[in-house]
């Protein structure tokens, strides 16, 4: 894929941000490099792999 930059000048005033997701970037300004990476504060042990069991919908 090619694709051309053309810099020109950015004005942030206010940046507001209410929540992030998982897997979630948030560039403003050039970036030449990004590098990914993953860390997870959960024990390995609460890990549950199994069968997904549906949730049945409300009879009313």
């Amino acid at each position: 894929m090619n694709f051309s930059v053309v810099n020109r000048e950015l004005n942030v005033g206010h940046i507001d941000i209410v929540a992030v997701s998982s897997s979630s970037v948030f560039l403003v300004g050039d970036t030449r490099t990004i590098t990914l990476s993953s860390s997870f504060d959960t024990p390995p042990e609460s890990l549950i792999i199994g069968p997904f069991v549906p949730l049945a919908p409300e009879v009313g």
